[in-house]
C-alpha cells in the first residue's frame, strides 16, 4: 500500500493511508490519516473531485502536497445532470437459492425474529408501555423458547400536533408498520384516550381487526395507570403461547429485507465498508431480496448517480421531489444541507456534505433502483430500493422497520454502538483501529481490505453470509449487549403546538 490511496485518475485529491508529515509522501505540511492531500495545485474557486466527482470549492490557492479540508474546502450547490434509466446493470443471475431459519407468518412474509411488540400512541402512555415490556424478564420468557422478548417502542409525540398531514400520517405509518414488521408475532397497543394519535383512527384506516395477536387499550378507559398495566401484562401472557407457536424453517433468502444505514462515518466508510455492503447487496438482490437506501440528506450531492440507475424517468424523478422537498424543509427551517457531516465525520476526514453522500451511495450496490417511498411506508418492490428519511440514524432506522426492514446492515468508521428491535442489525467497521477498540460492538470489520488481507468482494461476502447467519438467530453484537429498547425514533415532521 502507498502513503495515499487515489480513488480515481481525475481526482485533485487523494486520501493520506497513513499520517503523512512534511516531506514524506509529497506532503508539504501535516496530513491526518484518511484526510485529503492535494495532488496538483488547486486555484481558488476551482472545483475539488473525489471519486471523479465535485466535493467542493477551493476558498483559497491550494498548493501540491496540501492538506485539504476545512480551512481550504467549501461547500457549494452544484448543478447536477439528471439523467434517467442510462445506466442499468443487470442483475446477475444464480444458479444456487441461499436459505435461512426464519419465522413464516400467515400473510407469507418471513421473519427474522419472533418478538411481542408494546406500541405507545403518545409520550402519555409510555411508562404504562415500558412497564407492561419490562415485566416479562428472562425468567417469564424461559417457558417459550420460540419467542425473542417482549419489546417496548415508546416515542415523545402523538400529541400537540396536527391531526392530517404529513406529521401525522408519518407517525400512524410507523405504528402499523411495527406492528406488521415480519418480526412481529403479536402486538399491544396502548394510548392515554385523548391524544391526537388516536389507536382507534389507526386501527379504521388500516383495517384492522382485533384477535389473540392483535390488542389494543388506554390508560382512560382502564382507569389508570396501574390497572392498564395490569391488563397489559394479562393480555401479554394470552399471547404468549400463541407467538410461540411459531418456529424457524427453511425459507428463502428472497425474503431478506435489509435497511443500509452509516454512521459515525469517516474517510473510509466509502472506500471500505460501504462498498463491500454493496458487495453483499448485490449478492442479495440476485437472491431474490430487497435492500433499503434511507437518508436523504446523505445521498444530497449522489443522487443524479443514482436516477441513472433508476428502472424508469418516473421512479427516477420521484426521487429528485424528495431531494426538493428536502432543499426547502432546510431552508424554512433556516439550515444548510451542509450542516451534515458532523464534527466526528470531518475528524475521520470528511469534508462536505458532497464527498460524504458520494461514500455513503455505495452501500446500495450496483443494481437498478426499482422504487422510491415515502418515511415508513411499505416496500412492495423487491430488489434496490429508496425510502425517504432524515440522517439520524435512529429516525432513519425507525422507518426501514416499519418500511418492512428484518435486518440492519451499519457501516461505521468513528465508531457507533447502535442496535434496533425488532430487526437486529449488525456492525461493519471501516477500519482496523476502531474495530480493535470497539470489538465487542462491530460483527464485520472491513479494515482488513485496508490490510490488505480482504477485498471489497470478500468482505461483501463475508457481510452477506453474517447477515443470512443473523436472519436465522445468532445475534449480533448489538444485540448481545441489549441495545434495541431505545432506539426507536419516529421522525417527528412538523410543528408541535
Amino acid at each position: 500500500m502507498n502513503d495515499t490511496i487515489l480513488l480515481d485518475p481525475a481526482d485533485s485529491v487523494a486520501t493520506a493511508f497513513k499520517s503523512l508529515e512534511a516531506g514524506k509522501g509529497g506532503a508539504i505540511e501535516k496530513i491526518p490519516r484518511g484526510h485529503k492531500i492535494a495532488r496538483r495545485d488547486i486555484a481558488k474557486g476551482e472545483e475539488v473531485r473525489k471519486y471523479a466527482q465535485i466535493i467542493g470549492y477551493a476558498t483559497r490557492d491550494i498548493r501540491t502536497g496540501s492538506h485539504v479540508h476545512t480551512q481550504n474546502l467549501e461547500f457549494r450547490s452544484v448543478a447536477r445532470d439528471y439523467r434517467y434509466a442510462t445506466e442499468l446493470r443487470p442483475v446477475e443471475e444464480v444458479s444456487d437459492s441461499d436459505a435461512f431459519m426464519g419465522f413464516r407468518r400467515a400473510n407469507g412474509r418471513v421473519g427474522a425474529r419472533n418478538f411481542i411488540a408494546v406500541i405507545a400512541s403518545v409520550n402519555c402512555s409510555a411508562t404504562a408501555a415500558r412497564l407492561i415490556a419490562s415485566h416479562f424478564d428472562e425468567s417469564r420468557l424461559a417457558g417459550f423458547k420460540n419467542v425473542d422478548g417482549v419489546a417496548a417502542f415508546v416515542h415523545g409525540t402523538g400529541c400537540g400536533m396536527a391531526d392530517n398531514g404529513e406529521g401525522f400520517e408519518a407517525l400512524q405509518r410507523v405504528m402499523w408498520g411495527y406492528a406488521r414488521n415480519p418480526n412481529v408475532a403479536g402486538v399491544l397497543m396502548v394510548g392515554l384516550g385523548c391524544e391526537i394519535n388516536q389507536i382507534s383512527w389507526l386501527i379504521e384506516s388500516y383495517g384492522i381487526k382485533q384477535g389473540p395477536l392483535f390488542q389494543a387499550m388506554n390508560i382512560q378507559e382502564k382507569c389508570g395507570l396501574a390497572q392498564t398495566v395490569a391488563a397489559g401484562i394479562g393480555k401479554i401472557e394470552a399471547m404468549l403461547p400463541v407467538a410461540d407457536k411459531f418456529e424457524r424453517s427453511e425459507c428463502p433468502a428472497s425474503e431478506i429485507s435489509v435497511a443500509l444505514q452509516c454512521g459515525g462515518s469517516d474517510s473510509w466508510s466509502g472506500v471500505t465498508a460501504n462498498p463491500a455492503l454493496g458487495h453483499a447487496c448485490d449478492l442479495l438482490v440476485a437472491q431474490g431480496g430487497t435492500v433499503v437506501l434511507a437518508e436523504t440528506p446523505e445521498i444530497f450531492g449522489a443522487e443524479h448517480l443514482l436516477t441513472r440507475r433508476a428502472v424508469s424517468r418516473e421512479v427516477g424523478e420521484k426521487l429528485i421531489e424528495r431531494i426538493r422537498w428536502w432543499e426547502d424543509y432546510v431552508d424554512r427551517n433556516r439550515g444548510s444541507m451542509n450542516n451534515n457531516p458532523s464534527p466526528g465525520n470531518k475528524t475521520g476526514g470528511l469534508t462536505t456534505i458532497l464527498e460524504k453522500s458520494l461514500g455513503a451511495a455505495a452501500k446500495c450496490g450496483t443494481t437498478p433502483l426499482k422504487g422510491v417511498y415515502r418515511y415508513a411506508e411499505t416496500v412492495s418492490e423487491r430488489g434496490f430500493v429508496f425510502m425517504d428519511s432524515p440522517g439520524y440514524d435512529p429516525a432513519s432506522v425507525t422507518g426501514q422497520i416499519a418500511s418492512g426492514c428484518n435486518v440492519v446492515a451499519f457501516t461505521t468508521g468513528r465508531g457507533s454502538a447502535f442496535g434496533s428491535k425488532p430487526s437486529p442489525s449488525i456492525k461493519i467497521a471501516t477500519n482496523s483501529e476502531m474495530y480493535g477498540r470497539m470489538e465487542a460492538d462491530m460483527d464485520i470489520n472491513a479494515g482488513e481490505i485496508l490490510d490488505g488481507i480482504g477485498t471489497v468482494e470478500s468482505k461483501g461476502r463475508e457481510i452477506y453470509d453474517k447477515l443470512l447467519s443473523v436472519a436465522s438467530g445468532e445475534k449480533s453484537k448489538s444485540e448481545k449487549q441489549g441495545l434495541g429498547d431505545f432506539e426507536f425514533v419516529p421522525w417527528q415532521i412538523g410543528a408541535v403546538m
